[in-house]
């Protein structure tokens, strides 16, 4: 059965030397957040899809335009396993992305049990729950966006922020009845 790891992929070598030092941290940041795999330093691999080639074209204008030089070399990997080598090492990295996700939700759960247990279901503490869970899906969606190979994690994850929401969900009911019951007792 053939590898259903991408066999075209871009090669992306940067310099800034010369042009203005946030460049540098910018550029990172930029092929990061596209899931960059570097294999050295200023050097990196990234799946040759189109939302991404256009994103490294638009980061190469800003390089050039800023002082910097940035190349990119269309390839392809030819040995499955190799392409599979890469991919695992992508997904691995997503993965300790998406833990981080779970080492850090607890906390939400937490807070709203804390909450409720001490009779602060309020309005207030419903949207301070919302934004934060907000927070959390924007930061699973940034992920997602560079999840190229379906890392484990992910599905855990997913499972989580539908069970957060629901306990928000559960939140809020509470605050509306004590604040149905506050309205009846006045």
């Amino acid at each position: 059965m053939a590898s259903k790891v991408d066999k075209r992929w871009l090669l992306v070598s940067v310099t800034t030397a010369g042009a203005a030092p946030s460049l540098r941290m910018q550029v990172w940041r930029k092929l990061k957040g596209l899931g960059a795999l570097y294999l050295q330093q200023s050097v990196c691999l990234l799946p040759n899809r189109p939302a991404v080639a256009t994103a490294v074209a638009e980061l190469g204008e800003r390089v050039r335009s800023d002082g910097g030089r940035m190349r990119v070399v269309h390839v392809e990997i030819a040995e499955e396993p190799e392409r599979d080598a890469v991919a695992e090492e992508m997904s691995a990295a997503i993965d300790q992305e998406y833990a981080e996700v779970l080492e850090r939700l607890p906390s939400f759960f937490a807070e709203l049990e804390m909450e409720a247990g001490r009779g602060r279901a309020v309005f207030a503490e419903v949207e301070e729950s919302e934004a934060d869970l907000e927070r959390f899906r924007s930061w699973v969606a940034k992920i997602e966006a560079r999840d190229y190979f379906g890392a484990p994690q992910g599905d855990r994850v997913r499972g989580e922020l539908k069970r957060a929401a629901e306990a928000l969900a559960a939140f809020e009911a509470t605050a509306l009845a004590c604040e149905d019951q506050g309205d009846a007792g006045a």
